[in-house]
């Protein structure tokens, strides 16, 4: 039952790409051209417009410093993002998750070239987020409880948790796919789930940067107080909260009032750029110059959805190698591609 379902869920996946991408595989012109633009993707992590609008910003950049077109697209899930590339894989980027590269990489051959840096950090984490008023105090607790996650395809809302849980026998009596990091935060916000698992980034803090091993909330909010910040931002005291209780900030302001860490993963490695296994050497090369030039641009780098909707603060060249602990983490638990996009 479970394999059939996984099959239905691939053709209808692969329908919904052919629908979805102009042209596809059978797009005319040079690549980079109007008739045959560079695709660039988005997985749907955050709040589309956000992406989107992001994009363009991006996209634009990007045709300023290499004279190519570039089209933007942000699918219905990470599954449908990694189906895109593999079905276009000479014309497609995509800035995706650790989990999704490597799902990307067995299937068709994606590769990576870069990944983020967020703040300094090449890495990021899983947090497990409660009610502040929950009876959860240890992730013992999350036993026979209702789960909240974004999306299967997702490395820290879903891969990473998952893994986690079920080498400590942490068994949720439901799952709730919510449809992204800031749906997962208001699920456990207005008390539509027990838990949720979302990413984690560390907070700003003045002074001493927030290290290993540091609680992921440095602050007491009996005598600290939460609030929105002159620049927008969400604040605890002198603390800048990161992790993705802050997309819910205009939502949600007391969002850190109500909503508290449970406990953060090991570490993950961060999101990727990643291109079609046949993508041309020399167009990647010139966009991978450009980002690491725009990356040094503050004020226009921050326009960019990287900045506004994904929070990175630079990028970074890596190596697939890097991607070997996500690996590991499929193979130990034996988790496949259906698990995560079929289950």
């Amino acid at each position: 039952m479970k394999k059939t379902f996984g099959i239905f869920l691939a053709v209808v996946m692969a329908l919904s790409v052919a629908l979805m991408i102009p042209g596809g595989a059978s797009a005319q012109g040079e690549l980079g051209t109007p008739d045959n633009p560079i695709q660039v993707y988005f997985v749907p992590s955050g709040e589309a417009q956000t992406i989107v609008e992001g994009g363009e910003v991006l996209a634009q950049a990007l045709k300023d410093a290499t004279g190519y077109e570039f089209e933007v697209y942000v699918p219905t899930s990470y599954a449908a993002t990694i189906e895109a590339m593999c079905a276009s894989p000479d014309s497609t980027m995509g800035f995706i998750p650790a989990a999704g590269y490597v799902i990307a990489n067995n299937r068709c051959g994606v590769q990576v070239a870069a990944s983020a840096v967020r703040y300094g950090w090449p890495v990021y984490w899983a947090q497990y987020i409660v009610r502040r008023d929950s009876d959860i105090y240890v992730l013992g607790d999350l036993d026979g409880k209702v789960w909240g996650y974004g999306d299967p395809g997702s490395t820290s809302g879903y891969i990473v948790p998952s893994v986690e849980m079920q080498s400590r026998g942490i068994t949720p009596s439901k799952e709730v796919q919510t449809g992204g990091h800031n749906q997962t935060v208001l699920a456990v916000y207005n008390g539509e789930v027990d838990f949720g698992t979302t990413y984690f980034s560390p907070p700003l803090t003045p002074g001493a940067r927030w290290g290993f091993g540091d609680l992921p909330e440095p602050f007491d909010l009996s005598v600290d107080e939460s609030y929105i910040g002159d620049d927008g931002e969400l604040y605890v005291g002198s603390v800048r909260i990161m992790d993705a209780r802050r997309s819910v900030r205009e939502t949600a302001p007391d969002v850190v009032d109500k909503v508290r860490i449970l406990a953060i993963s090991a570490p993950i490695p961060n999101d990727t750029l990643s291109f079609g296994p046949d993508f041309p050497a020399d167009v990647r090369q010139k966009i991978l110059d450009a980002l690491f030039a725009l990356a040094e641009d503050e004020e226009a780098w921050n326009a960019t959805a990287l900045a506004t909707a994904y929070n990175w603060t630079g990028i970074a060249p890596i190596e697939d190698a890097v991607f070997d602990s996500v690996r590991l983490q499929f193979e130990v638990l034996g988790l496949t591609e259906e698990d995560i996009f079929g289950g």
